[in-house]
């Protein structure tokens, strides 16, 4: 029996077609209907449950640089409006970067003297105000960061655009084949086949199922995440500070995102920790704290060893250590494990934006974000990517 054969028939033709309806394919087909395209949006699950509906859902728009920090800023806007449009939170909420050494503060100064405006210098009894860390020599203040949750975000968008004229968006319908032609692309799927003007690839790092040369490009990476139960339980000014406030950044997050990478006194973080801690710097633990409404907290991310099959302990109790010396806090009990799979580039450069755009064949594009930058850049990208394929 053909199990797709009681789903609704897909339209014969269409302006676009998405494959793939993660943040990045979602993100195409928002700013296509804007447009005025007709769209088809395909995806082989039955639910948004790709890298990023695993991610915390920071919106990091100050630490990006270049490129990225365009397609950040405005992606920052247009979440902001289709939270609106389609029904579901996103939070102003800012971020704090807490320094905790004194090389870790002259990073930050002179990110905020590149950011102008849009990043403020604290020291310590300001980090203290803001968060619930009282153990710091200061640290950074972001206030374009937003929050959101990536599953309720995802799920409402697709919902959205269901019911805006001329989309179509089909869940457990997987892409088969593409076929260039005449002008147009014969996409084949599960259930049919579709006639389109252009195609938009983004399945992350399953692309080279349909373009295999773009999928070499790319390297998949497992990032481990942590929920954890509320911290300081006893203390309800510091837990509210948590759950209502910022997002709070550790300062191994100095190592990985791009726009500190311009500061001379990053290379005195990157030592410190090499003597003290290189099994941080292995991990590459990029240390994030952001509260549920629950109270519980996400702890992310480390890099899984790709030689270690299934989720590493060792990974999970370095970000178990970092979050409760950042908080001052006794262990923490863990709620729940997850892991999210990215794509990041084969071959790449301390320059080198998270972008991997191809042209498998006239009319198609691939479109991967590397790093786990999606939610944070393709809103903004999405613009870009169509100004070039229509």
């Amino acid at each position: 029996m053909n199990h797709h054969s009681a789903l609704p028939p897909l339209p014969a033709k269409a302006d676009l077609v998405v494959v793939g309806a993660g943040v990045v394919g979602l993100a195409h087909a928002v700013e296509a209907q804007a447009r005025g395209c007709s769209v088809v949006v395909v995806d082989a699950a039955d639910r948004p449950d790709g890298s990023t509906a695993r991610r915390s859902g920071h919106v990091a728009v100050t630490t990006q640089d270049s490129t990225a920090l365009a397609c950040a800023l405005a992606s920052r806007e247009r979440w902001l409006k289709l939270g609106r449009d389609a029904g579901f939170g996103v939070r102003e909420s800012g971020a704090v970067v807490v320094a905790q050494h004194e090389d870790e503060l002259a990073v930050l100064d002179d990110l905020v003297a590149a950011r102008a405006g849009d990043a403020t210098l604290l020291d310590h009894r300001s980090v203290a105000d803001r968060t619930p860390v009282t153990r710091a020599v200061g640290g950074a203040w972001l206030p374009l960061d937003l929050r959101l949750d990536p599953p309720a975000a995802l799920a409402a968008v697709s919902d959205w655009l269901g019911t805006r004229p001329q989309v179509h968006v089909a869940w457990r319908t997987a892409a088969q084949t593409l076929d260039a032609g005449s002008g147009r692309t014969l996409v084949r799927t599960s259930r049919g086949e579709v006639v389109a003007k252009r195609v938009v690839v983004a399945v992350g790092q399953d692309v080279g199922s349909l373009c295999w040369e773009v999928g070499a490009e790319l390297t998949p990476v497992r990032r481990q995440l942590l929920r954890v139960a509320p911290p300081m339980p006893d203390d309800a000014a510091a837990r509210g500070r948590l759950t209502t406030g910022p997002v709070v950044l550790g300062g191994t997050t100095l190592l990985r995102d791009t726009a500190y990478r311009h500061s001379r006194a990053l290379g005195e973080v990157r030592d410190r920790w090499r003597r003290h801690r290189p099994d941080v710097l292995a991990a590459e633990i990029h240390l994030s704290l952001q509260a549920r409404a629950d109270g519980s907290v996400v702890v992310g991310d480390g890099r899984a060893p790709a030689d270690v099959p299934g989720r590493s302990e060792a990974v999970d109790g370095l970000l178990l250590t970092a979050a409760a010396e950042l908080l001052g806090t006794g262990p923490l009990t863990v709620l729940g494990r997850w892991t999210a799979t990215e794509p990041v580039r084969a071959r790449t450069s301390p320059a080198a934006d998270p972008f991997v755009l191809g042209e498998p064949l006239p009319g198609v594009r691939t479109v991967n974000v590397t790093d786990g930058l999606a939610t944070t850049t393709a809103l903004g990208l999405a613009p870009r990517v169509l100004d070039e394929l229509f």
